[in-house]
């Protein structure tokens, strides 16, 4: 289940995908098969490539990215998801999911 995004959020992100932009998104999030986890950031690119090269930067293994839609994207949770928002300086994305207060 995903909320705490807007539909023009959706939106803007679903254009920089899109474009072929690195694209992040975060919202709420729960899943049971995550206990303690509240949130992902959903980071898009409709360039493959790129998206492989963005995983590879980061040490994330690009067979997780979902290739199924026509919005390409990896699933960031958890401390690595702290980790690479605060490398990306999206302290908006940290300040908003209280990223910090969570994973520090």
């Amino acid at each position: 289940m995903a909320f705490g995004v807007t539909r023009e959020e959706l939106n803007r992100w679903k254009q920089q995908v899109a474009a072929g932009n690195i694209a992040y998104l975060t919202h709420y999030w729960l899943d049971p098969r995550f206990p303690g986890i509240t949130s992902v950031t959903k980071v898009g690119c409709s360039k493959p490539d790129k998206l492989i090269q963005w995983c590879m930067r980061y040490g994330l293994n690009p067979r997780y990215i979902h290739l199924r839609s026509e919005y390409p994207h990896f699933d960031l949770i958890g401390p690595k998801q702290l980790e690479i928002l605060q490398e990306e300086r999206l302290w908006d994305h940290i300040r908003r999911f209280s990223l910090q207060d969570q994973y520090s």
